[in-house]
């Protein structure tokens, strides 16, 4: 997608957050519980990937959209995590309400969409969408960063802008291709030498699955390596990528279940 046009977004998604709504008390019910966070890191999804293992279609997933689904890297959550390799979950008592984001909905939909028919779980032993999973058991642990879910997800919003990976790919001569394997070290390099810090990938076989970059809690990038072992598998989820990865293209999927491949010429 063009600079011009994510800058765009981006400048909606502040003029949003101008007139915030007047109560959110998601992320201000923390009980206190759980220790503080280390860090945050921005998990980002492949729909080429997430998308070919889709059987279903229904509204809610972003995969059966056609020529609207999302041919880039999309959010997956803002995760609050320890330097130790573990993180905090459900940390309110507090639910989600999607009144809280209503100002944000038309880019959470093309930019943070559900890529399944299936419901997600919530931290009161229910059942929701993709955002209440992610607020209610990531976006409540981000106390005292943020103290409400509109701040939480316009946040995530603005670094996912800020810190284009898909541009990125893009300029090193990365692309979609179901046929193209390009190695690892390539991809990690890229990203390290426009960012200044180390991503995280994760794989399903052979195709990148998802990528993360890591922040301080004052959201300068960060390494996301933990831990003494090589470079490679640091940032490669304990070696879940082989040396040379996949980025496959967008399948569509039809409402029979069946799914066919949009065109070559689709860029990251």
């Amino acid at each position: 997608m063009p600079r011009l046009t994510l800058w765009l977004v981006v400048v909606l998604v502040l003029a949003a957050a101008a007139t915030p709504p007047a109560t959110a008390a998601l992320l201000e019910s923390f009980d206190g519980q759980q220790r503080e966070f280390d860090y945050f890191a921005l998990a980002l999804q492949w729909p080429g990937t997430y998308c070919r293992r889709s059987r279903h279609c229904c509204p809610s997933n972003g995969c059966c959209r056609g020529s609207n689904s999302p041919t880039v890297f999309t959010i997956h959550g803002l995760w609050p995590d320890y330097n130790d390799g573990t993180w905090p979950g459900c940390c309110s008592r507090s639910s989600f309400d999607p009144k809280e984001i209503s100002t944000l909905t038309n880019v959470l939909e093309q930019y943070w969409p559900s890529l399944s028919c299936s419901s997600s779980s919530t931290c009161h032993g229910g059942k929701g969408s993709f955002w209440a999973h992610e607020a209610e058991k990531h976006g409540t642990c981000s106390y005292p960063v943020f103290r409400n879910e509109y701040d939480y997800f316009l946040a995530a919003l603005n670094l996912y802008f800020k810190y284009n990976v898909t541009s990125v790919l893009n300029e090193a001569g990365y692309f979609p291709s179901n046929t193209e394997k390009y190695p690892v070290g390539g991809i990690i390099s890229a990203i390290e030498n426009a960012f200044h810090a180390s991503p995280l990938i994760v794989c399903s076989k052979d195709a990148v699955e998802e990528l993360r970059l890591c922040f301080y809690k004052d959201f300068k990038p960060r390494d996301c390596a933990v831990g003494s072992d090589i470079k490679i598998d640091m940032v490669t989820s304990k070696g879940s990528c082989p040396r040379y990865v996949s980025l496959p293209e967008l399948g569509s999927v039809r409402h029979d279940g069946l799914q066919s491949w949009i065109s070559d010429d689709v860029t990251l």
